[in-house]
């Protein structure tokens, strides 16, 4: 008996006409706020003619893959001009405090005649569902410990009441081969605002497992987590879905060759997938993803079976 990630077909695919300008291509990093019974509004990153991007949202039935409304206005725009989010904000996924919800993101800088890089930025999500901006400043900036770049932050409250933080970090934009090490870091926290960086979490493979982005986790019944993200081997090939766990524990292990989701035959997501975001409803497992051309195609979803 394994685990295998059933596709349901593409979810949604944006509008080619009558978009805001800050919406004008892509839904990346989709992320499900539940509204009611099947209902989610999705939450995504849109771009707008400079590949700047802000955070937009549609709602969809679930089970009948229908939409229900879908928003014209942005709920967030990306930031002004030397703001660490000036070119773009990619969402991870939302975790509570003592009642209040907030998202995290990955906010993008591209100064000119240098790389890009991220910080991590946290939303406050209010009671109605807009955002608004925590503060001016990083939530986590580069340091020490990640000193590059930041991204795609993923947050899990454990039962004895820490935080556990999954994101990206940069060790170097080119590992010998021409592809940066974008690994997967852990932080900890007691209250949720203040965190302690650990390092890394995930283990990374020179050529088979080492651009990883976009961490999504869910418990597992061995007492430990799974995790999937996307990645590059390094090797040429466009982002795919991998997956690790751990046991009782948190001591992690690659686990790619049976992560059960792949590019499939269908146009939008032949070339590539990324992104994934995964949810229980109804006692069943839910993989929202990404297909070809880094969101541009717009998500899909998965339900998780036992063959």
């Amino acid at each position: 008996m394994s685990l295998v990630w059933k596709k349901l077909g593409q979810l949604y695919s944006p509008p080619t006409t009558g978009r805001h300008p800050k919406l004008l291509s892509h839904a990346a990093n989709p992320l499900p706020v539940h509204l009611k019974g099947d209902v989610y509004r999705i939450f995504f990153s849109g771009r707008d003619c400079d590949n700047r991007s802000s955070v937009g949202a549609v709602d969809i039935n679930i089970v009948e893959r229908k939409i229900v409304q879908d928003h014209n206005l942005p709920f967030f725009e990306h930031g002004p001009k030397d703001s660490f989010y000036a070119d773009g904000v990619s969402i991870g996924n939302c975790y509570t405090v003592n009642g209040v919800m907030y998202m995290l993101f990955m906010g993008w800088q591209s100064p000119p005649d240098q790389h890009w890089r991220g910080d991590i930025g946290r939303l406050i999500v209010n009671p109605d569902l807009t955002l608004r901006l925590d503060n001016d400043l990083p939530f986590m900036a580069v340091d020490s410990t990640d000193a590059l770049s930041l991204s795609y932050p993923w947050v899990y409250k454990k039962k004895d009441g820490e935080y556990c933080m999954w994101y990206g970090s940069t060790r170097t934009w080119d590992a010998g081969n021409g592809e940066m090490l974008h690994v997967i870091n852990r932080a900890s926290s007691i209250d949720g605002h203040k965190w302690v960086r650990e390092g890394l979490a995930i283990p990374y493979q020179i050529g088979v497992a080492q651009a990883y982005s976009r961490p999504t986790v869910a418990t597992n019944p061995l007492g430990g987590f799974d995790m999937w993200f996307s990645y590059r081997s390094g090797s040429g090939e466009k982002y795919r879905i991998g997956s690790a766990t751990t046991g009782h524990g948190e001591v992690w292990r690659l686990t790619l060759e049976n992560t059960g989701i792949t590019v499939g035959p269908e146009k939008w997501d032949s070339d590539m997938i990324e992104y994934p975001f995964v949810f229980e409803h109804n006692g069943r497992h839910y993989m929202l993803y990404n297909g070809n051309d880094y969101g541009k195609t717009g998500f899909g979803l998965a339900i998780r079976e036992e063959i």
